[in-house]
């Protein structure tokens, strides 16, 4: 069997071992979110960095939520990565944020943050302020969800059909869950053009 006819195999097998029912409970989370007049703050690095910014479009345009991204303002980004470090650059930018209650982080990650193996510890400690300051954790996460799982009040975690290409499959399907939310009849308040 060729590459693609195996990836694509691997595609179906991963959308049909998603639960469903978590997918529904994010959207109730996101609905409460909007009716409380907070703000969504999507985080991830790397593919899922780039995936953060694109989802802050469609939750903007398409459900009329408040939301951003840390990473779209790369100027403040490499500034507190080097005048700071890596692992507090997301949670210092919440903290400018004036992150509270009424708010949501939600973490997109292949492996959801390891703060013993220094994976994304950036993300943890984002997580951990949030906490302290009542923000409800949601994620879209690879492998076994890693510190956003563990801490988060609703994740949805990809699960790993091929350990080889769990990063590939991790970032493609934030962008299949995400999309699935700003579709949903319950978010979605404007049409897309196409």
């Amino acid at each position: 069997m060729s590459h693609a006819a195996t990836f694509l195999d691997e595609v179906v097998e991963t959308a049909r071992r998603i639960e469903p029912a978590t997918i529904e409970a994010m959207c109730n989370e996101l609905v409460s979110l909007r009716e409380r007049d907070g703000r969504l703050f999507i985080l991830g690095v790397g593919g899922s960095a780039g995936n953060a910014g694109h989802a802050v479009n469609d939750f903007r345009k398409l459900c009329g939520i408040e939301a951003y991204a840390a990473t779209d303002n790369v100027s403040e980004l490499t500034a507190r990565t080097n005048d700071e470090g890596w692992p507090t650059v997301f949670s210092e930018w919440l903290k400018v944020s004036r992150a509270n209650a009424k708010d949501a982080i939600l973490i997109f990650s292949v492996g959801g943050g390891n703060m013993e193996k220094n994976v994304s510890p950036n993300i943890v400690s984002a997580i951990a302020l949030a906490k302290e300051r009542g923000l409800r954790v949601l994620g879209v996460v690879g492998r076994d969800g890693g510190y956003t799982k563990k801490a988060g009040d609703c994740v949805v975690v990809i699960p790993t059909v091929e350990d080889s290409r769990v990063t590939p499959h991790a970032e493609a399907f934030q962008a299949v869950v995400w999309h699935c939310l700003v579709s949903h009849p319950k978010l979605q308040k404007n049409a897309t053009k196409w």
